[in-house]
């Protein structure tokens, strides 16, 4: 027995407490009982907190529940509900973000738990470069498409020291642009340098005014190109009309002259018949 009394009081309860409790009298000529249920609802994120991880990486997540009874566990993302939990076999930019994966026990009201997962992607920076001609050929735009976390500062130079007046997109998904103008008549040699706390990254391109005569010639060029196959199409087509026409004629010819068999085999044989009678 726990206790000889007319009650019995349970404090600091635990989950060990569940089961059934019976009370009677002495000699247990009566007795009466009752069951006790301790709900209980364990959640364990792992990993869990802030983590820093490379681009590439791999990062396996568990999230276990331990409970009382069946729970219902969804994940988080930025505060968004995610379809499945995540896994991680290739890290990328867009992976980084909160990530919270939340359980609740339906059966008893308000008993919820949670954990948070802070992901943080980095990567050194990695530029690309390329430069277009305005359609009106009025400017040229030189680009720099830059990836990195945390994000890369950007600098350009050139041979008359550093350019100041850019342009930039939005950073998103650790990607974003630097832009800068040039006249089309320039012959330059640009250099964007993206550099954040892992690396520093520096790629150069030669601009040249020829460029404007190169997008003439391969404009020119498609032009041409163009037209000749619209001739040759037209010229197939010219050809296979003329054969279709040819083979028409004769087959009509082969059909005039089966017919004209049948009427002379027709006619010979109302004259032997004639003869005959």
């Amino acid at each position: 027995p726990i206790r000889s009394s007319s009650f019995h009081e349970l404090t600091d309860v635990r989950r060990n407490a569940t089961g059934e409790y019976r009370c009677s009298l002495t000699d247990e000529s009566l007795i009466d009982s009752t069951t006790v249920t301790v709900h209980y609802l364990d959640l364990s994120l792992t990993p869990s907190g802030e983590v820093i991880k490379q681009i590439g990486e791999a990062l396996p997540v568990s999230c276990t529940i331990s409970s009382s009874r069946n729970a219902t566990v969804f994940w988080l993302k930025d505060n968004n509900r995610m379809r499945s939990s995540p896994s991680f076999s290739s890290l990328q930019y867009q992976d980084a973000g909160n990530y919270v994966c939340e359980t609740i026990l339906q059966e008893v009201e308000g008993l919820k738990k949670s954990q948070i997962l802070t992901l943080i992607v980095q990567g050194k920076p990695q530029i690309k470069m390329s430069k277009r001609t305005s359609t009106d050929g009025s400017y040229k735009t030189i680009a720099c498409h830059v990836e990195g976390f945390p994000k890369p500062a950007v600098q350009w130079t050139s041979s008359g020291g550093v350019i100041n007046k850019t342009e930039e997109t939005k950073y998103i998904n650790g990607k974003f642009i630097s832009k800068i103008k040039i006249a089309p008549e320039e012959n330059i040699t640009l250099t964007c340098i993206a550099e954040n706390l892992l690396e520093r990254a520096v790629t150069s391109l030669n601009v040249s005014a020829n460029d404007n005569r190169e997008n003439i010639n391969d404009q020119a060029k498609l032009i041409v190109g163009i037209v000749v196959g619209l001739l040759l199409a037209a010229t197939v087509a010219g050809v296979a009309y003329w054969l279709y026409m040819k083979k028409s004629k004769s087959a009509s010819k082969h059909v005039a002259k089966d017919l004209g068999n049948i009427e002379e085999n027709k006619k010979l044989e109302e004259n032997n018949h004639k003869l005959e009678a």
